[in-house]
């Protein structure tokens, strides 16, 4: 017996010295030209389906099966390279350009065509559904194209996508139109008065498209959220305001003889420690359509990360809808974080999407459990393809409305590919004084939920608006970039009951107007006739000082319902473009960026080569790598444009 006992232990402390049967691979991928790093690079054990991605700073883990032959790197505009790992776990990789990768591919049905046998231009892509994994994978990085007959009326809008007849749509995502702001006259409109807007959906977004190798649609391009994804280095408030407001003028890079006003904003940064205790409520869309690995996988892993955020004081309720809506788990401590994540791993996708009733349901849970001096809030998961019930933009803008009168905050979080519906996911944050976050990987989801932590969830300056007047004298015309659906009448600047975009605890916004200076001749220049019933009115003043124009900025403090005012003057003494801060000309780069992806009619002399230049030289430390990730977005969307452009001729 003891014999026995003795091979026994002996069997079990040899297997416990077996060696493991996996090892676990890690490194960068740089890009060989220039040595920089690169995000979003796809890494894969050949063979199989088991990849991950690159982060932000270009840095990849794998867990490598014993007996592996080699890894795959590929990323688009790049040679995919094949590497067999060596006896080091560290693995650095550096992949070299090739235009040729971006050659593109329409499928018609089950069947692949190129560019040039397709003709029409429309904004729907439609194929049958893929049977396999890998018809799956084609149709969902496709990237549409168009070869029109009249190649003398070719733009990028008119090339950017086509309509392939067939019933099932696998690309059904929709944006709201976006019409772009003009110039405007200073003597017949001297007051431009917009909402500020902290989102930066659009720029993940926009990340997704150029990395499946596509131009992304124009109305999905919003310059200012383009533009407010990055940090700058603002300082906050000295007093006891929340907000700070900073100022910076040049000459616009894509027209030298205009102006290039920056307007920052930085709100108050409150320590995580001190932050008031928050009742929320993840409201997660666990419908058929989100039965996708990028989808409800991706939305848990999320959420996880939020609940590790979360302090004993804050409480967490769990409601989700398909065909109808329920409750999960009901208003929990955060500091029961296994009982918050185990209702989260016990989630799985199926039926149709009733997202108005679970929104209902969310906001009668955050009712139920209000923090008076707490922070209230819904955080609310879906790729908004919401089909039963009213589900149309404006019923969900006329449910939101009514609902935040209860002061319960809606955040967004959209997730997915094929379906997003953008358009409706937007109208709820604007509506529902939240904001809105596209999480494409994981690394985004860490950005929004964990390094933003307090800037997505906690408030600290209510309905920020601001208002500009200029002075006839130094300007004639002005032109807001961005910010079209948050434009407001000149009236709304003094009416406390106009509702206008939050911010939360130090988050930045920065918007740019380009200005035409007084005098300048060219295609911008307003005219018109002289009024037959009217004489035009004398010009102030003012029109003999330095000054070309005064910012007044209004907010609310998160506990009034009274609005404060603060104002600048801003003189027409115009920095060297090249004496401007870095952020101001990186956030400049990301703008023009914005109008070439757009394909504006105000891009004037942009071009990607002085924006990824400018950003080159504006990149400074980037510790988290997000920079670095827009010169590569960039120089791959240059080559997508040259192989559109190529393939009409």
């Amino acid at each position: 017996m003891k014999k026995l006992l003795l091979m026994i232990l002996l069997f079990g402390g040899l297997t416990g010295f077996k060696q493991s049967n996996t090892r676990r691979i890690s490194g960068k991928v740089y890009d060989r030209a220039d040595g920089s790093s690169i995000p979003g690079v796809t890494v894969k054990i050949e063979g199989t389906n088991i990849g991950t991605q690159t982060d932000a700073t270009g840095a990849y883990s794998i867990n490598l099966p014993n007996g592996t032959e080699r890894l795959s790197f590929s990323f688009t505009g790049y040679q995919t390279k094949t590497v067999k790992p060596g006896k080091n776990n560290i693995l650095n990789v550096y992949l070299e350009a090739d235009s040729h990768t971006l050659a593109e591919v329409v499928v018609t049905g089950y069947a692949v065509k190129q560019k040039r046998d397709i003709t029409a231009s429309v904004s729907v892509i439609n194929a049958a559904p893929a049977k396999t994994l890998a018809e799956k994978s084609l149709l969902q990085s496709q990237v549409a194209g168009v070869s029109v007959r009249d190649r003398s009326a070719v733009t990028l809008n008119s090339i950017r996508t086509t309509q392939i007849s067939n019933p099932a749509s696998i690309t059904d995502e929709s944006y709201k139109n976006i019409s772009e702001n003009g110039f405007n006259d200073v003597i017949s409109n001297p007051l431009s008065t917009f909402s500020v807007d902290v989102d930066a959906a659009s720029y993940s977004n926009v990340r997704r498209y150029i990395n499946n190798g596509q131009l992304p649609p124009p109305d999905a391009v919003r310059i200012e959220e383009m533009i407010n994804y990055f940090h700058y280095n603002l300082s906050g408030p000295t007093n006891n305001d929340p907000v700070a407001i900073h100022t910076e003028l040049s000459s616009a890079p894509w027209n030298s003889n205009h102006r290039l006003l920056r307007i920052g904003l930085k709100a108050k940064t409150i320590d995580v420690n001190k932050l008031p205790p928050s009742n929320l409520v993840f409201l997660i869309d666990v419908s058929g359509s989100m039965d996708e690995p990028n989808k409800l996988p991706l939305v848990k892993a999320s959420m996880k990360m939020l609940t590790e955020q979360l302090r004993s004081e804050d409480k967490v309720a769990i409601v989700v809808y398909a065909g109808q809506a329920g409750l999960v788990l009901p208003a929990t401590n955060g500091n029961k974080k296994e009982t918050i994540n185990s209702a989260i791993d016990n989630l799985s996708a199926g039926g149709s999407t009733a997202g108005g009733e679970g929104i209902k349901l969310a906001y009668r849970i955050a009712r139920e459990n209000f923090m008076t001096k707490g922070n209230n809030r819904i955080i609310m998961a879906t790729d908004g393809d919401f089909n039963v019930g009213p589900n149309s933009d404006e019923d969900m803008e006329h449910l939101i409305v009514k609902e935040r009168e209860s002061k319960v905050a809606i955040s967004i979080m959209g997730f997915g590919m094929g379906n997003l519906k953008d358009s409706k996911m937007e109208t709820l944050a604007d509506k529902g004084n939240g904001n809105y976050a596209y999480i494409d990987n994981i690394t985004e989801a860490r950005k929004a939920l964990v390094t933003e932590f307090g800037g997505t969830l906690f408030t600290v300056a209510k309905d920020v608006k601001i208002q500009i007047e200029f002075n006839p004298a130094k300007v004639q015309a002005y032109r807001l970039l961005g910010y079209e659906d948050r434009m407001l009448n000149k009236e709304d600047f003094n009416n406390d009951k106009k509702d206008a975009g939050d911010m939360g605890s130090g988050h930045t916004v920065t918007a740019f107007y380009e200005i035409v200076p007084a005098g300048i001749k060219d295609d911008y220049s307003v005219s018109v006739d002289p009024l037959k019933y009217q004489k035009p009115a004398p010009f102030p003043a003012t029109r003999v000082s330095g000054e070309m124009l005064t910012i007044k900025f209004r907010y609310k403090q998160n506990d009034s319902s009274a609005s404060k005012m603060s104002s600048v003057t801003v003189s027409d003494e115009p920095k060297n473009l090249d004496s401007t801060s870095a952020d101001f000309r990186f956030a400049a780069a990301v703008a023009g960026f914005g109008m070439l992806l757009r394909d504006s009619q105000y891009k004037q002399h942009a071009t990607f080569d002085q924006v990824i230049s400018m950003a080159r030289a504006a990149k400074g430390q980037d510790e988290d790598g997000y920079r670095s990730e827009f010169i590569r977005l960039a120089e791959s969307a240059k080559l997508l444009v040259k192989n559109e452009l190529l393939s009409t001729k």
